[in-house]
């Protein structure tokens, strides 16, 4: 990879090549291209994760499925879901067994992968119209909340909504809400304005996932429906094995930005 090269500058071919060597969060990378979440489970498993996730569709908006044991799709140009992201989890009856730079060896012939909507995505937009965000300034990953609220169940899967917070100034909330709101397939608007203890959150310093950001004064915690919420939900439902991206490591995708914008 160039050294000349911002992350933003990569092209989302040159990004999941990057991150088949290299471990880091993958927000600010290939500016202007979608990223998705990854959740791959047993075949027997999908459909009720299906129902899952049409039944919360702002932790949960599907981009795409992968048909069991199928490991790219046009999204991909041809790379291989099992090693082009940053990071993976394996997860035995809902307890994580360990985290790993790639997933052939733990590979399944009856996975059926979901790529889930990420915010990472729009916050291209944001940095666009002149908002800042704060983990890519503070170089780290995004801070993802549990909260006490929770989802709509579907078969076998339950659990509780993880958020994603972004430091918004006051005068700027309103812009990050209208600007966020017309990218629905990737979490859309804001689930929460504020006060954390609303959502069941004792400490932003404390993150369950990521890591923690400065505030700066004049900041108005926001908060976004997550992508990690499967995640969590595998502590809930405790399927038999899963394999998900680690947190706030995603897949960087061919799709444009602007492909999930609506007007």
């Amino acid at each position: 990879m160039s050294a000349e090269l911002s992350p933003a500058e990569y092209s989302p071919s040159q990004a999941r090549e990057f991150f088949r060597h290299n471990v880091r969060p993958s927000s600010g990378y290939a500016h202007g291209y979608a990223q998705a979440n990854l959740l791959s489970i047993p075949a027997r498993d999908a459909f009720d994760f299906l129902l899952f996730a049409q039944r919360n569709p702002k932790p949960c908006p599907l981009l795409g499925v992968l048909e069991a044991g199928e490991v790219t799709s046009p999204l991909l140009d041809g790379h291989d879901i099992r090693d082009c992201l940053p990071s993976y989890r394996v997860f035995h009856h809902g307890e994580l067994h360990g985290t790993y730079a790639d997933v052939h060896e733990h590979w399944r012939e009856d996975l059926v992968t979901f790529l889930i909507g990420c915010s990472f995505t729009f916050e291209s937009a944001l940095i666009d119209n002149g908002i800042r965000v704060a983990h890519i300034d503070q170089g780290c990953n995004v801070p993802m909340y549990r909260t006490t609220r929770p989802t709509t169940p579907a078969g076998r899967f339950c659990g509780p909504l993880v958020v994603s917070m972004r430091p918004i100034p006051a005068h700027q909330v309103s812009d990050a809400v209208r600007i966020t709101s017309r990218y629905p397939a990737v979490h859309g608007a804001p689930v929460h304005i504020g006060d954390p203890a609303a959502l069941g959150i004792d400490d932003l310093s404390a993150p369950d996932y990521g890591d923690a950001v400065k505030l700066h004064d004049g900041d108005v915690p926001v908060f976004w429906a997550c992508g990690v919420t499967p995640q969590a939900v595998l502590a809930a439902s405790t399927p038999e094995f899963a394999i998900t991206h680690t947190p706030g490591h995603m897949l960087v995708t061919n799709a444009r930005d602007l492909d999930y914008q609506i007007p």
